[in-house]
C-alpha cells in the first residue's frame, strides 16, 4: 500500500500557497511556521512611562515677564493735635520749672506765663518773672504754617512763639540769642523748650509713648524719602543735612526734659510735629479729625471668666 505522507505534505504546501498570494506573505508564513519569524524574536523592553504630575502640583509657569517697578513712596500725614488738649492745662518748662497756661478769651487765646531764670547780679541765685505782670498775655493766631496752631505774643521784653502740640506747647523766644533779660527784675531767663506735664504723670505712659514714637519716626523717614525723590539733584544734599540737624536738635532739646529717658514724652511730641511740618511742605492737608489710618481702634473686651473654668480656655488671643 503506497504511503500517503508525501501526498499530505504536498497538499499542505498547496493550500498555504493559495492563501498567501504574494511571495512576501508566503515567506512570512513559513518564518512563523518554522519558528524563525517575529514570534522567535525577543520582545522589546517597554518604554518607561513619564511620571504623572501630582494632583496638587501648580500649573506650569508662564513665560517670565519683567517685574513691575516698586510703587513710588507716598507722603505720610497724621492727625494734628487738638488745641483743647493743651488749653487750660498747667504746663511746666521741660516738665519741671515755671508755668504756662493757655486760656480762651473773646474768641481768641491768652496765656499766663511765669519764667524761671538766674539773677544777673548773682548767677548762682534763681529768680522768677511773670510776663505782663501776671495778667493774661494777648496772643496772635498765626494759623497753621507747619500743621499745628501757631501763636505769638507781643511782650516787649520777651516776645514768644508758641506752637500747640498734643498736651504741650513748644515755645521759641523771638529774641537773639534765646534769652530774655529783665533788667528791672535782675533776672535772665531762657524760655525755649517743650512745656508739658510734670514727669511724674508721664512715667506710667512710657510704653504708649514708645510705640507711638516708632510710628512717628517711620513717618518722618518716609516723608524725607519722598522729598529727596521729588527734589532736584542739587537739592538733595540740603534735605539730608536738614534731617540730620533735626535729629541732633531734638536730642539736645529733649535731654533737658525731666526724666525723658524714662518716658520719652518730649521725643514723641517733637517727632509728631516734624511729621506734620513735612506733610504740609509736601502739599498734604493736615486735619484734626481722625482718618482711616489714625482713627482710634475700638477696645474689644474679653468675656469674664466662668467660675470653675480655666480662664485660659476663654482667651480669644486678642
Amino acid at each position: 500500500m503506497p504511503s500517503f505522507r508525501p501526498l499530505a505534505t504536498a497538499l499542505v504546501l498547496a493550500l498555504a500557497g493559495a492563501a498567501l498570494p504574494a511571495p512576501a506573505s508566503a515567506q512570512n508564513f513559513f518564518e512563523e511556521l518554522f519558528g524563525i519569524g517575529r514570534a522567535a524574536r525577543p520582545a522589546a523592553p517597554p518604554r518607561p512611562a513619564a511620571p504623572a504630575a501630582p494632583m496638587d502640583a501648580p500649573p506650569p509657569a508662564a513665560d517670565p515677564r519683567p517685574a513691575a517697578p516698586p510703587p513710588a513712596p507716598r507722603p505720610v500725614v497724621i492727625k494734628a493735635p487738638s488745641d483743647d488738649g493743651a488749653i487750660g492745662q498747667d504746663l511746666l518748662q521741660n516738665g519741671s520749672a515755671g508755668s504756662l497756661k493757655l486760656e480762651r478769651a473773646q474768641g481768641g487765646l491768652t496765656a499766663r506765663v511765669t519764667l524761671e531764670g538766674t539773677r544777673i547780679s548773682q548767677p548762682i541765685e534763681s529768680c522768677r518773672v511773670s510776663l505782663s505782670k501776671g495778667a493774661p498775655l494777648a496772643l496772635t493766631d498765626q494759623g497753621r504754617p507747619n500743621g499745628v496752631t501757631r501763636l505769638a505774643s507781643s511782650d516787649p521784653v520777651c516776645p514768644l512763639r508758641m506752637e500747640i502740640l498734643e498736651g504741650s506747647v513748644l515755645v521759641t523766644p523771638l529774641t537773639e540769642p534765646d534769652i530774655c533779660v529783665f533788667q528791672a527784675q535782675d533776672c535772665a531767663t531762657t524760655p525755649k523748650g517743650l512745656w508739658g506735664p510734670g514727669a511724674a504723670s508721664l512715667v506710667t505712659r512710657a510704653q504708649e509713648f514708645d510705640g507711638a514714637r516708632g510710628a512717628a519716626d517711620r513717618a518722618v523717614r518716609e516723608n524725607y524719602r519722598v522729598m529727596t525723590q521729588r527734589a532736584k539733584r542739587e537739592e538733595i544734599r540740603p534735605i539730608v543735612a536738614e534731617q540730620a540737624a533735626f535729629s541732633a536738635d531734638r536730642e539736645q532739646m529733649c535731654r533737658a526734659y525731666a526724666r525723658e529717658g524714662v518716658h520719652g514724652f518730649c521725643h514723641l511730641r517733637i517727632t509728631e510735629a516734624r511729621v506734620l511740618s513735612l506733610a504740609t511742605r509736601l502739599g498734604l492737608t493736615v486735619s484734626t479729625a481722625p482718618t482711616a489710618s489714625n482713627a482710634p481702634r475700638p477696645v474689644r473686651r474679653r468675656p469674664p471668666p466662668v467660675e470653675g473654668m480655666n480662664p485660659g480656655f476663654l482667651d480669644t488671643g486678642e
